[in-house]
Order: C-alpha cells, then sequence, then structure tokens
C-alpha cells in the first residue's frame, strides 16, 4: 500500500465548534489515505474531540501562549519529521518552515462563504464533506445508559461561550414547554439539555423548571464523545 507510513500535519482550530467543522476533513483523509498517520494540532478545548480518530498518530494540544509561543511549541512537536502532507487551518506562518511534499492552507476569502466550505476547499473538494465524530464502545455504552428506551428525546444546547450568542433561558423554556406540551409535537419526549460545567449557572432555572421524569440533565456532566454519543 503506497500510504503506510503517509505522515500528515492537521492544524485545525482551538474553538470546539470550527473545530468540529473541521472532522468532516480529516474523514475525508481517512477514507482516501486509508494507511497514513495523522497528527493533529489544535487547541486544549477541542483536543478530546479527536481522540478516537481511527488514523490518529498524535494530538499536540496548543495552549495560547503569550507572543504566540505556542507555535513554536508547534514548530518544536513537529520539526523532526518530514510530513507528506500539511494541512493548516490556521494559516500559521510556522508551518511555512516545516518540510513538507504538500502543504494546503485555509486563508480567508473575500465575499460571504459559510466556513464548511472554505474547510472544504482547502483541498480543491467539490463536494462539501460534513462533520464527523468518532466514539468507541466507552462513550456509547454511556450514553445508552442515560438515554431511556422507548422515549424520544429533544436536545437542547441552552448555552453559548459568548453571551451575546445565547438566547435568555425563559426563551428555552416557552419553546421546550410548547413542544413537549400536550399539543406538542414533541409530546412524549425526554429534554436533553447539553453544557459545560461552567455554564451551568446560567441555566439553573431552567433545569430546575423541566419536570424531572422528563429530564436527562447532562451539563457539565459528559464529555464531548460522550454528548456525542447521546445526540
Amino acid at each position: 500500500d503506497r500510504y503506510i507510513g503517509m505522515k500528515i500535519l492537521f492544524v485545525t482550530s482551538t474553538r470546539i465548534g470550527d473545530a468540529i467543522l473541521s472532522t468532516g476533513l480529516l474523514e475525508h483523509l481517512r477514507t482516501k489515505y486509508t494507511k497514513a498517520e495523522v497528527t493533529i494540532a489544535c487547541g486544549p478545548a477541542a483536543a478530546p474531540l479527536f481522540e478516537c480518530y481511527p488514523s490518529l498518530k498524535k494530538i499536540i494540544v496548543l495552549d495560547k501562549m503569550v507572543l504566540s509561543l505556542h507555535w513554536l511549541y508547534l514548530w518544536a512537536h513537529s520539526a523532526g519529521a518530514f510530513w507528506d502532507m500539511i494541512i493548516d487551518l490556521r494559516d500559521a506562518p510556522i508551518t511555512r518552515v516545516l518540510f513538507s511534499k504538500n502543504r494546503h492552507t485555509m486563508r480567508r476569502v473575500a465575499g460571504v462563504q459559510r466556513r464548511i466550505e472554505q474547510i472544504s476547499s482547502v483541498l480543491g473538494l467539490k463536494k462539501i464533506v460534513g462533520p464527523k465524530l468518532w466514539t468507541n464502545s466507552h462513550h456509547e455504552k454511556m450514553a445508552e445508559e442515560l438515554i431511556p428506551n422507548g422515549r424520544s428525546v429533544l436536545a437542547i444546547g441552552p448555552t453559548a461561550n459568548w453571551k451575546a450568542k445565547t438566547w435568555r433561558p425563559e426563551y428555552f423554556l416557552e419553546l421546550i414547554t410548547r413542544l413537549i406540551g400536550s399539543n406538542g409535537i414533541f409530546r412524549d419526549s425526554s429534554v436533553m439539555l447539553l453544557g459545560r460545567d461552567d455554564e451551568r449557572p446560567l441555566v439553573l432555572g431552567l433545569i430546575n423548571s423541566i419536570p424531572t421524569d422528563r429530564l436527562i440533565d447532562l451539563v457539565g456532566r459528559v464529555d464531548l464523545l460522550t454528548a456525542s454519543a447521546c445526540l
């Protein structure tokens, strides 16, 4: 197999949302270069997303440092290799001095273009590659234990990392009440709430307002891949 031993460096986002959007490109690489070894560089919040990636060699966690020294950290952990391919979604200058046969970078483009389109265009793909997360039997077993059998589930993510992106808890409560009420389209559903542990105080009122026999409270209680398995 001509891809055995192929080394790919994949530099992706710090933010979880942007990192998830980039996973479609990783899945494309996995299916095209089946024997390749992929090293993924990302921020600490996004790193757990890639733990079960089948082609993973290692994860380089780039914790932001003063004077952008995290890019020097990336160089120190990748300069010793000769890369068959570098895909840099951050357009970091440091990746330009790494030894590589091919380098693909996502640059900012003028006009309005969805980020997932930008990511797909890095390799010149005509088809948009949708996100893909990889879980293992542990995450799937946890999901089976958390999600009740025989009842549909309405999943709600009531928090965000920026206040201006956050809908008010009382609006979420009104929406949930209307959806699971006697005349709602999800009247027989449980309600699964997802979010980070540090966001829990922001939605405690919402959590306490949902009937306990309908609530699956996972805010701050499961890791990212278990949340994915639950979804």
